[in-house]
């Protein structure tokens, strides 16, 4: 079931000789459940890309759908909440509140619309992720994975309909990295959500499901793999 459509988006910064197109008429589709990493060169337009789609930004032309809602027309308040509730955003910066606990930056969307989490899901979330025994702690006192593992949890915690990652590992070791992509991949096998990875890395991005290629704006190659065993 299509749950994203890009149809023919372009984004144009600037005017005249300043003018610079990030994105040329892409065409993406995505289903639900589907795990999809967006790579390319610097500047092939893969954040700016990951910005409309998290309604951070708008295209200059062409129209993108979520779940069948027009993101160009959603207002200033409206596409808050969207991205609050139906697109999780991950950063290469955790951009946690240094002020709250883990627990409390996780449960933050939620808490913005004031409504009270899932026990359940939450406590199968936080062991599924490593952080049941730092729930209590601030920020500065995780390392820089178990930072990036609760922006992830802040981002699942609405069980949105997309997860949105820009270059998520970016900031981090090795060792730390593979452990991220392994738990995109476990949220995408065991909770069925839909990830839209954005990364430079070509070894990161062969761990999806499928992988999207951007050079100067336009899509260059759509390649799927299958679940098991490539």
């Amino acid at each position: 079931m299509e749950l994203l459509k890009c149809d023919r988006v372009s984004k144009v910064y600037g005017s005249g000789q300043n003018q610079v197109t990030a994105l040329d008429r892409i065409d993406l589709s995505v289903n639900r459940g589907e795990f999809v990493a967006i790579t390319g060169a610097s500047g092939s337009g893969k954040s700016t890309l990951l910005h409309i789609l998290g309604t951070v930004d708008k295209p200059t032309e062409g129209k993108v759908t979520v779940e069948g809602v027009d993101l160009a027309s959603l207002n200033q308040t409206q596409s808050a909440i969207f991205r609050r509730r139906k697109a999780g955003l991950v950063y290469q910066f955790y951009n946690l509140i240094p002020t709250l606990t883990v627990k409390k930056n996780i449960l933050m969307p939620l808490l913005l619309d004031k409504k009270k989490a899932d026990e359940e899901y939450f406590t199968h979330l936080v062991n599924s992720l490593g952080l049941a025994d730092k729930l209590e702690e601030l920020p500065h006192r995780l390392s820089g994975g178990q930072q990036q593992r609760t922006a992830i949890a802040r981002a699942l915690i609405y069980r949105p309909a997309l997860l949105l990652a820009d270059e998520p590992t970016g900031n981090l070791d090795q060792k730390n990295a593979r452990e991220i992509v392994e738990l995109l991949k476990l949220s995408n096998r065991n909770l069925g959500q839909t990830i839209l990875l954005i990364t430079h890395d070509e070894k990161i991005a062969l761990e999806a499901d499928r992988v999207v290629t951007l050079e100067d704006g336009r899509i260059v190659r759509d390649q799927e793999f299958r679940k098991n065993g490539r």
